[in-house]
C-alpha cells in the first residue's frame, strides 16, 4: 500500500510560543502543481488579540534596552537564518520560485537584517535635534518607539517583504503583530522558528496566518494597537484601514515597494514608527574653576 504522507501544520507564533490557531481552522496549500504541501493555519480575531498582549507584555522591556543590544540581536537573527539558508530556499522553491530568484531572495533577507542591526545605534542621532530657544534652556526633540505596531506583511514577496517590514519595526524599539502572506506562508512561520531560536524576547515579533480579508479591520481597530503598516493593493482594505485608525488617532501607512529594489531599505521606515519627544533642560553656567554662576 503507498504510504499517506503526514503533511506540516504551520502553527501561528505568538509570544515567543507555537500555538494552534484559537479557532481550530487550518487552510491546505498546494504548490504550482496543485499538490499540497502543507496544513496553514486560519487565524481569528482572538488570535490577533492575543498577539497583542504579548506584543505589549514585550513593549517595555525590548523599547528600553541598550540600542547596540537591539543590533547585536537583529545580526543574531541574520546569524540563525544564514544558517537556515536551504530550508528558507526550498520553501521558496515549494511556492513557485526558481532556484536561483529564491538564493537570492534569502541573501537578501540576511542582508536587510544586517542593514537594520547597523542602524540601532544611529538613526537617534540623525533624526534628534538640539533646537534653538530664546530662553536659557537646552531643548532636545528625540526619536521613540511608538508602541505596538500592526502589519499586514507583502502577499507575494514572502520572505524578503516580511523581513523587510519587520526589521525597521523592531530596530526602533517598537514590537510588531504581523500577518504573514495568505498564499506563501511558509517561511513565515519558518522565520518564527529561527526567531524563537535567536536572542530576541518572545512577544517582540508576534506572525499570524490567515486572509487580510478577514483580519484587516481588527488590525486597525484594536485600541492597544499604536500604528498600523498595511504593505498590499486592496483599495477596500486600505480605507477601512484609515477610517479605523482614526478611532484612536493610530499612525497609518501604506508600505508598497519593490522589496528586492536597494531603495526599499532606509533610516526613513524607521522613523515613520518613532514618535518625536521634545525635553528641556536648564542650562548651568560653569566658570572657568568650576563654580556655577
Amino acid at each position: 500500500m503507498a504510504r499517506v504522507e503526514i503533511l506540516k501544520t504551520y502553527k501561528i507564533y505568538i509570544g515567543g510560543q507555537f500555538p494552534r490557531t484559537e479557532s481550530g481552522r487550518y487552510y491546505p496549500l498546494t504548490d504550482k502543481k496543485k499538490e499540497p504541501v502543507a496544513n496553514v493555519c486560519l487565524s481569528s480575531r482572538k488570535d490577533f488579540r492575543n498577539a497583542v498582549v504579548a506584543a505589549r507584555s514585550a513593549f517595555g522591556g525590548w523599547s528600553s534596552r541598550a540600542a547596540f543590544n537591539r543590533g547585536q540581536i537583529l545580526y543574531r537573527i541574520a546569524e540563525m537564518l544564514e544558517g537556515r539558508k536551504d530550508q528558507f530556499v526550498n520553501e521558496l522553491i515549494i511556492q513557485g520560485s526558481t532556484a536561483k530568484s529564491a538564493a537570492a531572495e534569502v541573501s537578501m533577507a540576511i542582508d536587510r537584517l544586517v542593514y537594520y542591526s547597523g542602524w540601532c545605534d544611529k538613526y537617534q542621532q540623525l533624526f534628534g535635534t538640539v533646537n534653538p530657544v530664546a530662553s536659557s534652556h537646552f531643548n532636545f526633540s528625540v526619536p521613540e518607539p511608538t508602541g505596538v505596531v500592526a502589519i499586514i506583511a507583502p502577499e507575494e514577496s514572502s520572505l524578503l517583504g516580511l523581513i523587510s517590514v519587520i526589521a525597521p519595526c523592531i530596530a526602533g524599539g517598537n514590537t510588531c503583530v504581523v500577518l504573514a502572506s495568505n498564499s506563501k506562508p511558509l517561511c513565515s512561520i519558518t522565520f518564527g522558528e529561527v526567531l524563537a531560536t535567536s536572542d530576541l524576547p518572545g512577544g517582540v515579533i508576534n506572525i499570524l496566518t490567515g486572509t487580510s480579508s478577514e483580519l484587516h479591520s481588527h488590525f486597525s481597530n484594536h485600541m492597544d494597537v499604536n500604528a498600523v503598516v498595511y504593505c498590499r493593493a486592496d483599495e477596500e482594505e486600505k480605507k477601512t484601514i484609515f477610517q479605523n485608525s482614526s478611532l484612536n488617532v493610530k499612525r497609518s501607512f501604506v508600505w508598497n515597494n519593490d522589496w528586492s529594489k536597494p531603495e526599499s531599505e532606509h533610516p526613513y521606515m524607521i522613523l515613520d514608527l518613532q514618535e518625536i519627544k521634545t525635553t528641556w533642560h536648564p542650562i548651568e553656567n560653569i566658570g572657568i574653576a568650576g563654580a556655577k554662576y
